[in-house]
């Protein structure tokens, strides 16, 4: 078996017991009244199985999440580009565009005018 497929399946199993533990807790200081619904309903026993195994999902995910970024090796000795300072004060002079503005027209002569061309 792959060393990450084993990874993986240990990660999985952590995050099972996490769940339960999880579920337990919620269910021991009566969370959101959760233990009196569950205990009450006929098919309480669902909803206690649909939680532990969503619960896993996420604390076994998030368990592979950090093994995975542990495994990253140490950068050794300087790396990225060169430190050049990025020119920044001309840039808006640059990008200015000057856009000529006739004044003295009012939006219905534009309008006007803009139909007696079509």
């Amino acid at each position: 078996m792959p060393e990450l497929v084993h990874l993986y399946i240990k990660n999985v199993i952590f995050g099972f017991f996490i769940a339960l533990a999880f579920v337990g807790l919620l269910l021991w200081f009566n969370i959101g009244n959760l233990w009196h619904l569950i205990s009450t309903s006929d098919i309480g026993y669902i909803a206690v199985a649909l939680l532990v195994v969503f619960n896993t999902v996420v604390f076994s995910g998030v368990q592979f999440a950090i093994a995975v970024m542990r495994m990253a090796s140490e950068d050794d000795g300087a790396s990225g580009g060169k430190r050049d300072a990025i020119p920044t004060m001309h840039a808006a002079e640059r990008l200015a565009i000057r856009i000529p503005v006739e004044e003295g027209r009012t939006r219905r002569q534009i309008d006007q005018q803009l139909k007696r061309r079509r």
